[in-house]
């Protein structure tokens, strides 16, 4: 083993350790940990305004009005936990699930309420209450215990706690209270002018808290607050865009007092589309900055803070370090701005309009998998923008995506059961022609249109328009011959971007109408599908060049046309080379929307090294321009000079946190809530790179070493799942080894495939050879 590859080892055992409690006792099984229902893994916790309090759920139930809890308001809540412990190939064989209606009961081991008794399954999440009705308002108690495989029973779990709702309901998506938390500046100074300057390390929304002693009782504090700073260290008064900055004037009193001002509210924020701040949290403002002006000797600022607002996140379930200091950067702008955005409980466009849109929910979605193993935030905003939709076409496709995507990571069906029957009109089907290509501008848009999408007046119109990037030419604060994000797309009747969307829209719909065991909607929806793909490429490919028109009636093909193309498998084998190279000619001519779906075709297409250049460059259009414009969350667009109205606190600017995750390390569910696991890293130039993932399995490590001669990768899988490892493929005299055993794998393409892998932690090793004859060369292991 290699100096390097010992280093990385010693990396890997830590974040293992982070996670595994190996029980000393060979009589019992490692007892379960992290308790959720319905998902919620706070549901015992209490807050006030904000505040996490030491309150029982019994008490804060009495009152409240006055504390905040999660409520959970299903009468048959789903139960989940983690199987601990960090044995090779351990796996859960059966459990016992407990509900009393006291501490006491549950203490003595009665479930009044429930005893499942000894259910012989490997089912760890998703177990429906099966026991007495549930009263509303009322606090229960449970627990679990376990068998593992070798037939070892665990000890009972810590008890947990929820609550139940004033109106239990056959489900409902539950959630927490939004938190506060306490921060101090990292820095204080004083400016040239004497003014006092607090910066707070990053941008985040929150409100501000002051202790001030004055010994005059009509004296004024006048405070810049603001996201920006301006060429000589002052808070940016005049930002550009919709960068945030106001100025507070406190009026002060005599004496040692605390103060908490109010920040006005903008008018765009908090319109009729808006969410609008909760009266237990107040106004909040993004900011990093403060600027305090001199104030006369008679006033003392004892201390200043900072109350982050934010739905509960934690900071640790998710971790990634790399030999690539830009992409290290880059990650950490993407993984805050997953938690600070957070501050409305909903996927939101960013501070200006405060407002949900489907495609800004389906990026921060991913994101947001990629940072915490939290999965209800992305229920209720789906359940939100079902129907409250948006204006762009291709928006309305992204809800069957984002419908996947949350069975797929949370392996609960409950939302998309509910929602199903109106996730059908948002494929568009009715706007279908006999080939099954659609379009939104041939007149086919009538009322019943509008009321099955639920698109009532937004900005006063019932109708949707075809979007393909944001903004457009001439977009919002720039020049009308300003070029917009489009790549010059031009737009047709039949679009191939919407067309692409709509394709994948119905993948989704097949494989949703799958797991709801709908039989007829999976035939369906896979005919529609097939028919889709076959028409898209007979209409949007251009025979000669082999590339991507951008519709129906034109030769012009734009990187938009081509990449969702890809990103989606719409593009034929045969052709993906020159897709990819005119992909590589067209450069990042998208917006930080689009980048998404580039990246994805991209990495799936196995173009790492061109993947990794533009997730580390340090061009404007880039991630790395928004740290160094001085933003730490993404911004809306690459900078102010392409968006003129852009905000410093966009979500939809965040794939690479996804990106790093799913294509990067190549970490993936292949089965619901992670029980078959896909590891396939696709390293391209980049030398190390390391990563923890939290899932509600409980967390995925992996970690490679990529040298010239050979590639070292370490993987871990939590108790009771399994896996597929690829491994990079240079050529047949590849030699591989697991646990420092030579195994031979099966050969696909550029990877070496190795399935059913066990639970657990194993080191993988590719040594290059040069290239020989192997009689047994990709033979299953």
């Amino acid at each position: 083993m290699t100096i390097i590859f010992r280093r990385i080892y010693t990396v890997l055992q830590l974040f293992i350790t982070s996670i595994i409690v190996i029980n000393a006792s060979a009589q019992t099984a490692s007892e379960p940990i992290d308790l959720r229902v319905d998902l919620i893994l706070n549901a015992d916790k209490v807050w006030k305004n904000g505040f996490e309090v030491d309150k029982s759920l019994a008490q804060a139930a009495k009152e409240n009005d006055v504390y905040q809890t999660a409520r959970i308001a299903s009468a048959k809540p789903w139960f989940s936990w983690v199987m601990n412990g960090g044995k090779k190939s351990t796996f859960q064989t059966a459990y016992q699930i407990l509900v009393a209606s006291s501490p006491a009961k549950l203490g003595s081991g009665i479930g009044d309420m429930w005893n499942s008794g000894k259910v012989n399954s490997d089912r760890q999440l998703g177990i429906a209450y099966n026991g007495k009705q549930l009263a509303p308002n009322t606090v229960y108690y449970w627990q679990v215990k376990i068998w593992d495989n070798k037939g070892l029973p665990s000890e009972n779990s810590k008890q947990s706690t929820f609550l139940t709702d004033s109106i239990l309901k056959p489900y409902q998506t539950p959630h927490t209270p939004l938190v506060k938390t306490v921060q101090q500046p990292l820095h204080e100074n004083h400016l040239d002018n004497g003014n006092t300057f607090y910066d707070f390390g990053k941008d985040a929304f929150g409100q501000l808290a002051f202790l001030i002693h004055s010994d005059g009782e009509k004296d004024t504090l006048l405070v810049h607050v603001g996201e920006a700073t301006d060429n000589k260290g002052h808070v940016e008064r005049k930002p550009r865009g919709v960068v945030r900055y106001q100025l507070l004037k406190i009026p002060l009193k005599k004496g040692e007092n605390y103060y908490h001002p109010i920040f006005k509210v903008s008018r765009l924020s908090t319109g009729p589309r808006s969410i609008l701040m909760p009266a237990y949290i107040g106004e909040v403002m993004p900011f990093r900055y403060v600027e305090i002006e001199q104030p006369n000797v008679d006033i003392k600022v004892v201390k200043a803070e900072r109350y982050a607002v934010n739905y509960v996140f934690d900071d640790t379930a998710s971790e990634f370090e790399s030999s690539d200091t830009i992409l290290n950067k880059v990650w950490d702008l993407c993984k805050h701005t997953m938690k600070a955005t957070s501050f409305t409980g909903l996927y939101i466009d960013g501070d200006r309009e405060r407002t949900p849109y489907e495609a800004d929910a389906l990026i921060n979605q991913l994101s947001q998998y990629a940072s915490d193993a939290e999965y209800n935030m992305a229920k209720r905003s789906l359940d939100y923008l079902v129907f409250h939709a948006t204006w762009p076409t291709e928006w309305s496709l992204q809800n069957p995506l984002i419908a996947w995507n949350d069975y797929l990571y949370s392996g609960d069906i409950r939302t998309v059961k509910k929602l199903y029957e109106d996730l059908k009109p948002k494929t568009l089907l009715s706007l279908a022609r006999a080939d099954g290509l659609v379009s939104a501008s041939l007149g086919k848009q009538d009322s019943s249109f509008a009321k099955s999408l639920h698109l009532i007046n937004f900005d006063g119109k019932a109708a949707i328009r075809d979007i393909v990037d944001w903004p457009q030419k001439g977009g919002v604060g720039l020049s009308p011959d300003a070029l917009g994000e489009t790549d010059g797309f031009v737009f047709t009747d039949y679009n191939s971007v919407v067309n692409a969307f709509h394709y994948a829209s119905l993948v989704c719909m097949k494989k949703l109408a799958l797991a709801l065991n709908k039989k007829s909607d999976v035939d369906f929806y896979e005919q529609k599908a097939a028919q889709a793909k076959q028409s898209f490429q007979h209409i949007f490919i251009d025979s000669i060049s082999g590339l991507v028109k951008d519709g129906e009636g034109t030769l012009h093909s734009s990187l938009h046309a081509n990449m969702m193309a890809l990103a989606f498998g719409l593009v034929p084998q045969q052709n993906i080379s020159k897709v990819l190279s005119f992909i590589q000619s067209r450069g990042m001519a998208c917006s930080v929307y689009g980048a998404q779906f580039l990246l994805d075709a991209l990495y799936d297409a196995n173009d790492a090294d061109y993947g990794l250049k533009l997730l580390t460059s340090t061009d404007k259009r880039s991630w790395y321009n928004m740290i160094r414009t001085g933003s730490t969350m993404t911004t809306e667009a690459w900078d102010t000079e392409y968006k003129g109205n852009q905000d410093w606190n966009h979500a939809w600017g965040s794939a690479p946190a996804n990106i790093i995750v799913e294509k990067l390390m190549g970490v993936m569910p292949l089965s619901p809530a992670f029980g078959n696991i896909q590891i396939k890293p696709r390293a391209g130039k980049l030398k190390h790179a390391s990563l923890k993932l939290a899932t509600l399995r409980g967390s995925v490590n992996v970690a490679f070493e990529n040298e010239d001669q050979s590639f070292y990768l370490e993987t871990y899988l939590p108790p009771n799942t399994k896996g597929i490892i690829y491994l990079p493929r240079k050529n047949a005299s590849d030699l591989l080894y697991r646990n420092g055993k030579r195994i031979v794998a099966l050969h696909d393409n550029d990877f070496w495939l190795v399935k059913d892998v066990s639970a657990g932690k194993d080191i993988w090793q590719v040594k290059y050879m040069q290239k020989r004859s192997f009689q047994n060369e990709a033979t299953k292991e």
